[in-house]
């Protein structure tokens, strides 16, 4: 056996010295050193030795186990080195190039003309709410003046979940959890995304943002609705900016007007984007209807208020000479960089 034991680590040093990789390190490990290997089936036969020669023997074998293991360890040492090496030659680095570039976002010109009319209405002591986009139909319709036969709750323009529960297609629901909950005066904007059942086109989008808002308080008049409307404007396309007022027709106001401001390109001479009209809609508005402050709890002899509502899209489309609101959403950053 003790032939056996040299002849196995003389061929085993001989195969680590001409073994090209660390798998081959590997295997020559396994095949010497593992559970199965060739040493391990000698120490297996020391049964049919002497009490004598078992301690001598198995002495034998564990220096044989040892040298082989320093060997395999240096061998492979040896390999790392090379292998890093070659790592550091294949893989330098060029510190006189220049750093890559960190490309920062921005905001969206949305969110540009949303945080625009914001800043307006809080600096006229408004205050910011918002609402579920998923709403029932009670606040979105029913509350807000509109009957089951009105054409509006027709599923060609609205999204029903359930025959209760719809995609809100306005953000006036807000306006009308707000008044339920009792806590008067009222000065809010309501912004949000809201869906209408319309196809992709230009100018319509089954899904867009609304800004609404609503004033509530004793006294309240239609001079103050046009007075409002009239510094926001100004504030928004310039000081210069006029307003105009023509009677419309809103479920939950009466009355009800549309407004047009003064074109800001041409100052309302009449231009290509104006379309030579000299006047551009802009929002809708009127009094809080007296039925929609009952079904809210508040007694309409003694409050009165009004409400506009104003498609934030519309805004950045005007704003920024945008003629396709598709842009908006495409996310193309040649377009976008823009802002």
């Amino acid at each position: 056996m003790k032939e056996q034991l040299q002849k196995i680590k003389e061929q085993t040093m001989q195969q680590i010295e001409k073994s090209a990789d660390l798998k081959s390190l590997d295997e020559i490990r396994v095949a010497i050193l593992g559970k199965k290997g060739e040493l391990t089936s000698l120490l297996k036969g020391m049964k049919d030795l002497t009490p004598e020669e078992k301690p001598v023997f198995g002495q034998m074998v564990n220096d044989a186990r040892k040298a082989i293991e320093e060997e395999l360890e240096a061998k492979k040492s040896a390999f790392e080195a090379k292998m890093l090496e070659l790592r550091l030659k294949e893989e330098v680095i060029d510190v006189t190039l220049p750093a890559k570039k960190v490309k920062r976002g921005h905001r969206h010109p949305n969110t540009i003309a949303q945080e625009e009319v914001e800043r307006i209405f809080i600096g006229m002591g408004y205050e910011v709410v918002e609402g579920p986009e998923i709403e029932t139909d009670y606040y979105n319709f029913e509350a807000l003046n509109i009957p089951a036969n009105h054409p509006a709750k027709d599923e060609q323009d609205t999204f029903y979940i359930t025959k209760d529960i719809v995609l809100r297609t306005q953000t006036s629901p807000v306006q009308a959890r707000v008044m339920e909950q009792g806590k008067l005066p009222i000065r809010i904007i309501s912004p949000g995304r809201v869906f209408r059942s319309d196809e992709v086109d230009a100018t319509h989008s089954p899904s867009f943002h609304q800004i609404e808002g609503l004033v509530i308080d004793k006294n309240i008049t239609m001079a103050d609705l046009k007075g409002t409307l009239e510094v926001f404007a100004k504030e928004l396309f310039g000081e210069d900016t006029r307003t105009k007022f023509r009677p419309h027709h809103f479920p939950f106001t009466e009355p009800s007007a549309e407004m047009d401001v003064s074109c800001f390109k041409c100052g309302g001479k009449g231009c290509r984007f104006c379309k030579n009209e000299g006047w551009i809609e802009i929002l809708g508005c009127g009094m809080v209807h007296p039925h929609v402050l009952s079904m809210c709890g508040i007694d309409p002899e003694e409050y009165t208020g009004f409400a506009f509502g104003v498609g934030l899209e519309r805004i950045a489309l005007l704003k920024y000479e945008i003629d396709d609101m598709r842009l908006l959403y495409e996310n193309d950053e040649r377009f976008l960089a823009q802002f």
